[in-house]
């Protein structure tokens, strides 16, 4: 008996023994294969090069624009050169709304003293009269001061939303949350009480002459009851405001010449590498191809467009083959519609495939400092349990929360949606913006982005993720 559990101990020993070794292997190969793959993207990156030609030889990339089929073109062209398993466009219905010639505004304090100002039409607004809206002006911190204020202060005047993105937060992007709404739906409610037009302050923490667009909702609104919303630059806005406020009778004035046309067709540009063991688990790491019309978009979402084409650019040069299938989409649409995400996610369900893991980026080519996941508490633990490998990396956030808005409509019970995290502090003064440009993206961050998501990428790939009942 004695013999015979000395037996078993030694075999005990040896099973954890062999265990053991198997982790620290495991964990070895890890953060060799992380090392390569940061090695791959600031060595020979190519994620900067993509980006130069799709800002400055193509530009803004507005949905069923000209620009934004040469864009459609360009990175198709582009992974097909990868040598991928199958590249392939993906028909999408958009919308096309045109801007026109330039906007045009101004103050006028007495008669024939005027101060021009810099505004930007919102996207999918409505023109003015063709001679422009010249009115008074009713200066509100927020749509629920419009109730209070009724009909009989709004009707026959020019809506002005001046309430600022708020400094104290530190997450610039609950900064933007917490004060989009009157760009988005200002204009609908603004019209119930009989306003003639809006201007919203831009959407940035950072006071400059920029005006800032961004897409506006009209709801069911009947269209001969729609009024035009503009942009106007946080300078502008504070120059407004204190002017108001020393002379509540002056006159705005402003022209847009914007039109919505009929949907066209455009697509999104897929992109993928075969899985070797699990082909039918698919991992989707993606962007926005489309931008608005001002700047280039590099920030949003050129960079996240280069930095998802580069995910698999870099599995290619490392000759990895990973287990599940991996796909790039370039999301057309996410601006003014979405229609690309939810194509993507109509198409799927319809095909019956599995998504076990989508990983988008959306807020601009700054530093990477994390990941943000919308999963189960068993898999987001999971992710957590990465964080040493990431460290290195000074990828060290990690955190349940929003994910990305074209990966959004494939959410279920099981996969695991996540986004990346660059710092935000100064993604607001270039974001839906003429500042919005190619010089200021910096070409190691974006490439550390890149790697950062293929690390992700490849973990994911690795391990898989856990569903109810394992």
């Amino acid at each position: 008996m004695k013999r015979n559990y000395r037996t078993k101990s030694k075999i005990g020993l040896l099973a954890l023994f062999l265990i053991f070794t198997q982790v620290i292997f495991s964990q070895t190969n890890d953060e060799v294969q992380l090392r390569k793959i940061y090695d791959v993207a600031l060595d020979q990156g190519k994620s900067y090069d993509w980006l130069n030609y799709l800002s400055n030889q193509i530009g803004g990339r507005l949905s069923g624009s000209i620009q934004a089929q040469q864009a459609v073109e360009y990175t198709k062209a582009e992974l097909d050169a990868l040598g991928l398993d199958q590249v392939w466009l993906q028909p999408v219905m958009v919308p096309k709304w045109v801007r026109g010639t330039p906007e045009f505004a101004y103050f006028e304090t007495d008669p024939g003293s005027t101060t021009n100002v810099p505004i930007t039409a919102l996207g999918g607004s409505v023109p003015t009269p063709p001679k422009g809206i010249k009115a008074k002006l009713i200066e509100v911190q927020s749509i629920a001061e419009l109730d209070a204020l009724g009909a009989d202060k709004i009707a026959g005047k020019i809506v002005f939303f001046n309430r600022p993105m708020d400094p104290r937060q530190i997450n610039t992007f609950d900064a933007y949350s917490g004060a989009v709404d009157q760009r988005s739906s200002g204009a609908r409610e603004a019209a119930k009480f009989g306003a003639l037009g809006v201007i919203v302050r831009s959407m940035n923490l950072r006071l400059d002459d920029f005006p800032h667009t961004g897409g506006m909702d009209y709801g069911d609104t009947p269209l001969d009851q729609r009024i035009p919303g503009a942009a106007i630059s946080t300078n502008a806005a504070e120059l407004l405001s204190a002017t108001l406020k020393l002379n509540p009778e002056i006159s705005f004035y402003f022209k847009q010449n914007c039109k919505q046309m009929d949907d066209v067709q455009s697509f999104n540009v897929i992109g993928e590498i075969k899985g070797s063991t699990h082909p039918d688990e698919i991992i989707v790491v993606g962007a926005h191809l489309d931008s608005w019309d001002l700047g280039d978009g590099s920030h949003d979402d050129g960079a996240g467009c280069v930095q998802s084409m580069e995910v698999l650019r870099i599995f290619k040069e490392m000759d990895y083959k990973p287990k599940r299938t991996l796909r790039v989409v370039l999301f057309m649409n996410e601006e003014n519609g979405l229609r690309g995400g939810r194509k993507y996610a109509e198409v799927a369900k319809k095909n019956d495939e599995n998504h076990i893991f989508a990983l988008e980026s959306d807020a601009g080519g700054f530093t990477p400092r994390g990941f943000s996941f919308d999963a189960s508490d068993t898999n987001f633990k999971r992710a957590l349990s990465w964080k040493p490998l990431l460290e290195p990396y000074q990828v060290t956030m990690l955190v349940q929360g929003f994910s990305g808005a074209d990966i959004s409509p494939l959410k279920n019970d099981t996969i695991v949606l996540a986004g990346l995290r660059p710092d935000s502090q100064r993604y607001f003064e270039h974001h839906h913006s003429d500042n919005d440009r190619f010089e200021h993206v910096n070409k190691r961050e974006l490439e550390l982005g890149a790697a950062a998501m293929a690390s992700l990428v490849y973990l994911f790939d690795t391990y898989g993720i856990e569903t109810a009942g394992e």
